[in-house]
Formats: structure tokens, sequence, C-alpha cells
């Protein structure tokens, strides 16, 4: 069995990102910790509501496997 290699976050530490998410979800927040699986901390989050509303959620813990596509908000 393989060994699982960490993602390579540390540049993204304490950075803020948008995150998109499975079921046509999206949040932003301030990257705070992950794991090797891309399970992600995120400290701020903000829910981007399809309606336009924004909902401030606090910290989360996102599964790595529920994440579609990462961006930096901020220069890396």
């Amino acid at each position: 069995m393989s060994k699982t290699h960490p993602p390579k976050l540390k540049k993204f530490m304490d950075k803020k990102l948008s995150l998109k998410l499975n079921g046509d979800r999206y949040v932003q927040g301030m990257l705070w910790g992950f794991d090797p699986f891309l399970n992600l901390v995120i400290d701020e989050c903000v829910e981007m509501a399809t309606s336009g509303q924004q909902n401030n959620i606090g910290m989360v813990v996102i599964r790595g496997n529920s994440i579609i596509t990462l961006e930096a908000l901020e220069q890396v």
C-alpha cells in the first residue's frame, strides 16, 4: 500500500481562500490547518449562498473529498 503524501498547502496557511464544494456550495475563509487527506480547518468561514446571502459560520472542518477547487484570494 502506498504512503499518503501531505498536500503542499503550507504556503496557503493564514491566507484567505475560496473553496468550491460538492453540491454547488461555496465558502471563504482563512486556512488554519490541514492533514494528509486534504481535510481543511477554515477559520472565519463565510458560506456564500446561491441567493447571494453570506452566512458567517465561524471555524469549520471541511473533508478533503468534498473539495472541488481551492483558490487563494490573497497573494501567496
